[in-house]
C-alpha cells in the first residue's frame, strides 16, 4: 500500500441515490447551465420501457422552464464501439445538443464519455485520440469539458458513471482501447434503483461481478492507499449481501440499490489504485476477440487468475477473507485464500454462472491465439504476464470437451 509516496483520489461526480430520483434530471440539467439534452441508449432499453421512463420527465416539465429534449439515439451495440461513438457524436451535433444524457449499462455510459470527449476535442473519429491503445491524461493536459453530463446506469458493475476512464472498442484492431481522464465522468449520477428491476438474473449476476473484481483488483494493487481500501472493502461487504438477493428476486428494491452504490465504489476503488489488473487483462482481450460480456469474462476469470496468480492476493487476503463473510480466526494466509477462491465459486455457481466459457466456442488453439491478445492489451503495462501464464489460465477456462 502506498502511505508517502504520490497518489490521488478524486470524487468529482456528485451522486443522486434512490428510488424515482430520475425525477430530478430536468432541474439537475437547468442547474448546469444545458438548453438542449440528447439521451444516449440502446434498443434493448427502449423495448424494457427505460428509455420512455426516462424521456417522458422532459414532458412533465413547466414549459419554459427547463431544459429541451433534442433528440434520443439509440444504436450503440455492445462495447462501446469506436464507430458508435462516432455516430453518436454526429447526432448530437445535428441536434444542436449542448448537454449529454447517458441512460443504460457500461456500453452506452462509455460511448457516451467517448462522444463527450470527441464534442470537446473537436474529433470526427475517437480513435484519432488513442492510437496506441492507451490514453492517460492528468493535470495540466487533462482540462475541464464544459458540456454537462449526467448518467443513469441501469446495470449495477461497471460504475462507468463515476469512473475516469472510457473503454472503447476499436474495431479495426479488435481491441478495447482506454482514455483515462479525470473530467471524462459524469458531472451527476443518478441512481435509481426502480430502472434496473427488469433487468435479468444472469445479467444481474455477470454484472455484480463485474463490480466484485473491480473491488478485489483494487484491494491486491500495490498503488492501494487507505481511501481506496476503504471502497473496495465496502463494496465487498456489500455484493456478498446483496447480490444473490438481487438475482434471486429483482424487485427487491432494497438490494438493487445496495448493489448500484457497491458498483459505484468499487470503480472508484478501482480507478484510484489502478496497477495490477490482471483479471481485467484476461477479460478486455476475451471479450475483444470472442466478443464475450465484460462482466461474464471477468465473473470467469477472477476465481482462476487468483489461483495462478497467489502472490497478489496473499498480502490483504485476510481483510478479504473478512469482507466475505469468511471465518478467518486460526488460518494462515494460504487457508484463508482457498476459502476466498471457494466463496467466490460458490457465488458464482449460486448466482448461475458458468466456470467457464462453454458457449462461445473457444478452442485449444484459440488459446494460443489470446497470448498476443492479452499482453498487447493495455492493461498488461500495469502488471505484465509470461506467455505461460496467460497459456495456463486460457486452458483453465476452455471446457473440457474441446482440450
Amino acid at each position: 500500500m502506498l502511505n508517502n509516496t504520490y497518489s490521488s483520489f478524486m470524487l468529482r461526480t456528485a451522486i443522486y441515490s434512490g428510488s424515482n430520483t430520475r425525477a430530478l434530471v430536468p432541474a439537475l440539467f437547468q442547474g448546469l447551465g444545458a438548453k438542449k439534452v440528447v439521451i444516449f441508449s440502446d434498443r434493448g432499453l427502449e423495448k424494457a420501457g427505460i428509455v420512455d421512463k426516462v424521456s417522458e420527465i422532459f414532458d412533465l416539465s413547466q414549459y419554459g422552464t427547463g431544459p429541451e429534449l433534442a433528440g434520443i439515439y439509440l444504436d450503440i451495440s455492445q462495447d462501446a464501439e469506436s464507430q458508435c461513438v462516432n455516430a453518436a457524436a454526429r447526432f448530437a451535433r445535428e441536434k444542436g445538443a449542448d448537454a449529454l444524457l447517458a441512460v443504460g449499462g457500461g456500453s452506452v455510459l462509455d460511448t457516451v464519455k467517448g462522444v463527450k470527449y470527441s464534442l470537446h476535442k473537436g474529433l470526427s473519429d475517437i480513435k484519432e485520440a488513442i492510437p496506441g491503445g492507451l490514453l492517460f491524461e492528468s493535470f495540466p493536459q487533462a482540462n475541464f469539458m464544459s458540456i454537462p453530463h449526467i448518467a443513469i446506469p441501469t446495470t449495477a458493475g461497471t460504475g462507468s458513471e463515476v469512473s475516469p476512464i472510457a473503454v472503447i472498442y476499436n474495431e479495426e484492431i479488435k481491441m478495447k482501447t482506454n482514455i483515462i481522464n479525470p473530467f471524462i465522468n459524469a458531472d451527476m449520477a443518478i441512481l435509481d434503483p426502480d430502472l434496473t428491476v427488469k433487468l435479468p438474473p444472469f445479467i444481474t449476476a455477470f454484472t455484480g461481478f463485474d463490480a466484485l473484481t473491480h473491488a478485489i483488483e483494487a484491494l491486491a494493487s500495490p498503488y492501494a492507499t487507505h481511501f481506496t481500501d476503504a471502497q473496495a472493502l465496502h463494496t465487498i461487504r456489500l455484493i456478498e449481501k446483496n447480490l444473490l438477493l438481487a438475482v434471486n428476486d429483482g424487485e427487491n428494491l432494497d438490494a438493487r440499490m445496495a448493489m448500484l452504490q457497491a458498483s459505484n465504489m468499487g470503480i472508484t476503488a478501482f480507478s484510484f489504485a489502478l496497477q495490477a489488473i490482471p483479471v481485467h487483462n484476461f477479460a478486455h482481450a476475451y471479450g475483444a476477440m470472442f466478443r464475450i460480456p465484460h462482466g461474464l469474462a471477468n465473473a470467469v476469470f477472477l476465481p482462476v487468475v487468483m489461483e495462478r496468480i497467489p502472490h497478489l492476493y496473499l498480502p490483504k487476503v485476510m481483510e478479504l477473507g473478512e469482507a466475505l463473510g469468511i471465518n478467518i480466526r486460526h488460518l494462515d494466509h494460504e487457508a484463508v485464500l482457498e476459502k476466498v477462491i471457494e466463496k467466490i465459486r460458490l457465488l458464482q455457481f449460486k448466482s448461475g454462472l458458468p466456470r467457464d466459457f462453454s458457449d462461445y466456442h473457444i478452442s485449444y488453439e484459440n488459446v494460443r491465439d489470446t497470448i498476443k491478445a492479452v499482453s498487447m492489451d493495455p492493461a498488461s503495462v500495469f502488471f505484465p504476464m509470461p506467455d505461460e501464464l496467460i497459456q495456463a489460465v486460457g486452458e483453465a477456462v476452455v471446457p473440457v470437451s474441446v482440450k
